[in-house]
């Protein structure tokens, strides 16, 4: 069965707003389930999970459940599931709670074409104890992130390496399943941030062979909450504790503070939501999100053909990096005309897009000696509509 665009679209109320949404990267549009799911859990949970009444009882079901639903988004462990308000919240801590004396003898490998999330923490953590610095390089010319140059990276030296799945901006993929034999070889641990990819890929942490796996559910339409998914659950408990909970057991270890229910609540029906994307999903839900991230994927890898087709035939349309194997992101120039300039004119004509992202690889390509970069992306609920629009809008700069 195709996968149907319009039965998506009328689950997100928001899409009537009258403009077209090219920026997922800022939050992918709220569904109803996920609002509804959120205001909801306002009224009713309003006590901590531990005490034995029924509200902090209902409390702790609603964390088990959002542990539950991320173990199946990245076809993990729930014991293993990490639950806090953001990517770099949750890599801060990480980077805490490893051993200093790690630091002290040891190095990270980081990239210039992560997200600043995954970038920061391990910078400050390598600075605050002495540790070195590696940084991967994207190549200019195609944007994608070259997995053979990790051989030279990754030492016995090295205890962490912290990598994206995918560009925030290219859209570009890289190849995690080459860099795990290597970082795992040397004994370190593979950070991997997916949460880019993950309203677009079937996710499955054991095939990509990383350590820990962090998501942030804003990326697919749930509240701005993150998760940090472990291969192995017992690596956490060889990490310092974070909780302010002495007593604190698993995954709540690293989690100093107690959650917002209703928070997690959106959390977990945003996942199903994902599972529901394709009316084809039968089954449990890991089985349903399967489903519908591979008929997700098939669609709008046909569209995002057809927008970079579309751009690149703008003469006055310069696309940032060549990169074929992507998420349906892309960045691009326009000559003679700033990118700020650029998404005023987009937003005039109804076009949310984005400007200027603060990304290092946009910086290496050489997108500010051409004014910056425009960076526009599509969602399960975009249309080849919004794609000729967008191009009609900026065949007028020319």
């Amino acid at each position: 069965m195709p996968f149907d665009v319009a039965y998506v679209r009328g689950l997100i109320p928001s899409l009537g707003d009258g403009w077209i949404h090219l920026d997922p990267q800022a939050g992918m549009q709220i569904p109803d389930s996920v609002a509804t799911a959120v205001t909801t859990s306002f009224r009713n949970l309003s006590a901590a999970p531990g005490g034995v009444y029924p509200s902090a009882r209902v409390s702790a079901e609603v964390v088990d459940g959002a542990r539950r639903a991320i173990a199946d988004l990245v076809g993990g462990d729930a014991a293993g599931v990490v639950l806090g308000p953001s990517r770099y919240a949750l890599l801060s801590g990480l980077a805490d709670a490893l051993a200093p004396h790690a630091w002290l003898r040891g190095d990270v490998v980081v990239t210039r074409q992560d997200d600043e999330p995954n970038i920061v923490p391990w910078l400050r953590a390598a600075d605050r104890y002495g540790g070195r610095v590696r940084w991967a390089e994207v190549d200019v010319e195609t944007g994608g992130l070259p997995a053979w140059q990790f051989g030279d990276l990754v030492t016995p030296e090295t205890e962490v390496v912290a990598v994206t799945l995918a560009s925030s901006t290219t859209g570009a993929i890289t190849d995690i399943s080459e860099i795990a034999p290597l970082v795992r070889e040397a004994g370190a641990l593979l950070v991997v941030d997916a949460t880019n990819a993950a309203p677009y890929l079937s996710l499955d942490i054991h095939d990509l062979g990383a350590d820990v796996l962090v998501v942030s559910a804003e990326r697919w339409g749930g509240p701005r909450m993150a998760a940090m998914a472990f291969r192995e659950p017992h690596l956490i408990d060889r990490l310092k504790l974070m909780a302010m909970d002495p007593a604190a057991r698993g995954p709540a270890r690293l989690e100093p503070e107690p959650h917002q229910g209703a928070m997690l609540a959106g959390l977990v029906a945003s996942v199903e939501h994902l599972a529901g994307l394709d009316e084809a999903g039968i089954g449990k839900r890991r089985r349903r999100l399967v489903t519908s991230m591979d008929g997700v994927y098939e669609y709008l890898q046909r569209l995002t053909y057809y927008l970079v087709t579309t751009l690149s035939q703008l003469n006055h349309v310069n696309l940032v990096g060549t990169e074929d194997n992507r998420i349906p992101l892309a960045s691009f120039t326009v000559e003679s005309v700033g990118a700020d300039k650029v998404v005023r004119r987009l937003a005039d004509n109804g076009v949310c897009a984005l400007a200027d992202l603060p990304n290092r690889a946009l910086a290496r390509m050489g997108a500010p000696d051409f004014g910056g970069a425009v960076t526009v992306g599509l969602a399960p609920y975009s249309t080849p509509y919004e794609v000729d629009h967008l191009v009609r809008t900026l065949g007028s700069l020319a």
